[in-house]
């Protein structure tokens, strides 16, 4: 089944559909995008639901104005017309911050003052350091501190917010989410360790900031690459925390290159905008992924 089938409506009702192409803007948009943006209009329109555009700019430091531009003018090359205004993460950082007092409230994160060689040499002098999909995971060094050095630090120190996973997990309990492949997924956010929910350089990270945002702007269906599969484990424990509905996921296969990896902005992946240049339709390329064909030269991952 395609990522933009349509799924079963409840009691024979028809689902109408939102679903959001959200990309940040630190570089242009290449043939990877395309395959996703194209699905996630595909599925909203089957339904005559709504198509949103989301700029995840939370990271000012790589965000660049010229590249909001190019996605734009890559989606209208596409034929994709998004529904109503486009929403920028970085005007909602006080809607963040009021999620993360949630949580604070709750007593379920902590104020972490480590630096990324600090980790480095935590996990380096671990025999067996556990990894999660982004990497190592985070030996909870700041976990325990003192009260008194911790509020000596916080007033000093530049920190991120953690979540204490293990007290999250007890206090959600057993959860579970659906994918459009997977099917119905037992949640298990614990294999990420004590993820970063507020960064010390931008006051909020991706899966804070993605989670709020589905449920501000009534995402039903998430449709997204399966690189992210793993994150939806711990977006799933913070819908319960925050008491946000969870939406139906729809993680595709990956694209890959001639030479067998995945594109990339970081790997120079060719760009749509390079292909604007050389001639393609845009929108008879974006028929073609929504009928499921790759051009030349690219194929679906494996796994």
């Amino acid at each position: 089944m395609t990522a933009w089938a349509a799924r079963a409506g409840q009691g024979g009702v028809a689902l109408i559909r939102t679903s959001r192409f959200a990309p940040s803007p630190t570089g242009r948009l290449h043939l990877g995008h395309a395959w996703s943006a194209v699905q996630a209009h595909a599925l909203a329109r089957a339904s005559d639901g709504r198509f949103l555009l989301r700029i995840e700019d939370i990271d000012q430091g790589r965000s660049r104005p010229e590249h909001v531009k190019g996605i734009l003018a890559d989606l209208a090359w596409l034929g994709l017309e998004h529904d109503g205004p486009v929403a920028f993460q970085s005007q909602r950082m006080p809607i963040y911050a009021e999620a993360l007092d949630q949580l604070k409230a709750q007593g379920l994160v902590y104020p972490c003052f480590c630096t990324r060689a600090d980790i480095a040499r935590e996990v380096a002098a671990s025999a067996s350091a556990p990894h999660g999909s982004d990497g190592p995971v985070y030996p909870g060094t700041c976990r325990e501190l003192a009260p008194d050095v911790r509020a000596r630090r916080l007033a000093v120190e530049p920190h991120a917010w953690r979540i204490d996973m293990a007290r999250a997990v007890a206090v959600a309990g057993p959860l579970e989410w659906r994918d459009a492949h997977a099917g119905v997924v037992g949640a298990d956010p614990q294999g990420q360790g004590d993820v970063v929910l507020a960064r010390k350089d931008a006051g909020v990270s991706y899966h804070l900031a993605v989670t709020v945002d589905d449920a501000a702007q009534g995402v039903t269906d998430v449709v997204r690459g399966r690189d992210l599969f793993a994150a939806t484990h711990v977006h799933r424990l913070l819908q319960a925390l925050l008491d946000l509905p969870t939406p139906f996921y729809h993680h595709h296969p990956l694209l890959v290159g001639s030479d067998g990896e995945r594109l990339a902005k970081r790997h120079g992946a060719p760009t749509l905008e390079s292909m604007r240049v050389t001639g393609v339709d845009g929108r008879a390329l974006a028929g073609e992924l929504r009928a499921g064909r790759l051009p030349l030269g690219f194929a679906l991952a494996s796994a």
